[in-house]
């Protein structure tokens, strides 16, 4: 395959995208679907699969290392595909990538004891970081930013399909054909995207010497390691002011430090400190951070809360959130054509904040009583808001940089959503927790009538009489639903942040790419 020129790139105007044969865009754009779907449907496919996983592998006290170990690698690796995309070019990075997770599918797949079922989950970590950031960049390789909006909303409501759909399959295939097809079903869709994009991406070829920053990934591994672990195991594996969580916050901040300072004096950093010169990446990270944080804290328990409260099946919990997936696809592809179409995008993340405070609100007034369809259209609202803006904003931060900049700054921004996401489980997580602890104790009947509280399962808990049983449910709900009205003041700084975004008109063209073989550090 031979790359687009400098000069084709850059003669293509009004918003048409430098390749001549749109089919051969779409056919790229389906690839790169896939692999976006790939890497986040490995974030939620294994929350119904683990337990019977665990059980066959003989390995329940390993059992957290499963997820851990993924989002560890993938949130690691994702600045350092970006700052490489930007360095030497994103295809054969994409392909690697690709071909990295598809090891990791085969070392779970096959895997015959919880040690290389670990093993091949963070090897598909250390390619999966690199999917979904590689696709939002290559995106900008081959379209404009003006007509790139399109694009970005149907990948935004790709992701949000995943956050649903996987483990509604991570169910299907444990109780069917065997939870391991959530490794092998990877295989097959996997070399279809090798294969698109091997055979019809053509972007530019950049610079050839790389020099590594070593120090600036080494700090932000450990900080990031810190911090994930933080927010896995505070309130569960170890209490909040345990000596273990303490020395990890302290890591996490010792060590944030010195990357800041590693990244100050490198030649190209990573993360460079010079993204947060742009007043529009500051706001649009800051403000997706906060959407992580609302989106992942509310995803992490709502299908507990519907087993406990509603007595559905885990299947069944999983599909009264389609709802919620509803409204995010079909605001998230809405607004990616009206921004094309318009060029004004300001008011999305705007209305995105004030209709997701909106839907927490609505939630926060759940009751025991309160009937299904009242619950999915709640669900429906706080979608329709996430899908608002969860794109725009990346969309934002792209606009904000040469083409050339691009793929550092979309994993900047990404990099710190993954953070948001992960602090928003686990501060959602702690505050129902300690809630439910608090309500469970206050109201249970003295005497041990309900057996051990710590190993409430939905299936447990209907089996107990009538007013044991609404007592627990009754806990669930009351320990859930405030914790989402505590979310709405974080919507009201991220309204704040998002109201001083600057609508910087979105560019129809490309950049001119940097002449091949210029040397260039890292």
């Amino acid at each position: 395959m031979t790359d687009h020129t400098v000069s084709s790139s850059v003669a293509d105007q009004a918003g048409d995208p430098p390749a001549t044969d749109r089919r051969r865009i779409l056919l790229v754009f389906a690839g790169l679907l896939v692999a976006m779907l790939l890497s986040s449907l490995d974030q939620t496919i294994f929350s119904t699969a683990l337990p019977t996983i665990v059980g066959e592998l003989h390995g329940v006290s390993h059992m957290l290392w499963v997820t851990t170990g993924y989002l560890v690698a993938a949130t690691i690796m994702m600045p350092i595909y970006g700052k490489l995309g930007d360095l030497i070019g994103r295809k054969g990075l994409f392909i690697g990538a690709l071909t990295v997770f598809l090891i990791g599918s085969v070392i779970g797949g096959a895997a015959p004891d919880m040690t290389w079922l670990i093993v091949g989950r963070t090897v598909q970590g250390v390619g999966g970081g690199g999917l979904m950031i590689l696709s939002q960049a290559i995106i900008a390789d081959v379209v404009p930013v003006r007509e790139r909006s399109k694009y970005m909303g149907i990948m935004g409501a790709v992701f949000g399909i995943s956050s649903i759909a996987g483990p509604l399959l991570g169910g299907w295939f444990t109780e069917g054909v065997g939870w391991r097809w959530a490794f092998w079903i990877n295989i097959p869709l996997g070399l279809v995207a090798i294969l698109l994009a091997a055979v019809f991406l053509k972007i530019p070829k950049r610079a050839t010497k790389v020099t590594f920053d070593v120090w600036g990934t080494v700090t932000m591994a450990i900080s990031v390691t810190a911090i994930i672990l933080v927010a896995s195991w505070g309130g569960t594996e170890y209490d909040w002011d345990s000596p273990t969580m303490l020395a990890l916050i302290a890591t996490a901040v010792v060590f944030a430090a010195l990357f800041v300072l590693a990244e100050h004096r490198a030649a190209e950093p990573i993360i460079p400190l010079s993204l947060f010169a742009s007043r529009n990446f500051v706001l649009a990270t800051a403000a997706g951070l906060v959407l992580g944080v609302a989106m992942f804290g509310a995803l992490a328990y709502l299908p507990t809360y519907l087993q406990m409260v509603t007595g559905v099946n885990a299947t069944s919990s999983g599909l009264l959130m389609l709802p919620m997936i509803a409204g995010l696809m079909s605001t998230a592809i809405t607004t990616g054509f009206l921004a094309s179409r318009t060029g004004r995008y300001k008011w999305m993340p705007i209305a995105s904040m004030i209709v997701v405070a909106v839907g927490l609100w609505l939630l926060s007034t759940l009751t025991v009583d309160t009937p299904l369809w009242a619950l999915m259209a709640y669900l429906f609202v706080l979608g329709a808001g996430i899908g608002l803006s969860m794109q725009i904003l990346v969309l934002i931060v792209q606009n904000s940089f040469p083409d050339s900049q691009v793929g550092t700054a979309t994993a900047s921004n990404n990099f710190f959503r993954e953070i948001g996401a992960s602090l928003g489980g686990a501060v959602v997580g702690a505050l129902f927790t300690a809630r439910l602890t608090g309500l469970l104790a206050e109201r249970m009947p003295a005497g041990g009538a309900a057996g051990d509280t710590d190993s409430f399962t939905p299936a447990a808990v209907s089996a107990l009489p009538d007013e044991i049983r609404d007592i627990i449910v009754g806990a669930y709900n009351d320990a859930l639903t405030p914790v989402f009205a505590m979310l709405i003041p974080l919507l009201a700084a991220g309204l704040l942040l998002v109201v001083f975004l600057k609508e910087v008109p979105l560019r129809a063209t490309l950049d001119a790419t940097e002449e091949a073989g210029a040397k260039v550090t890292m």
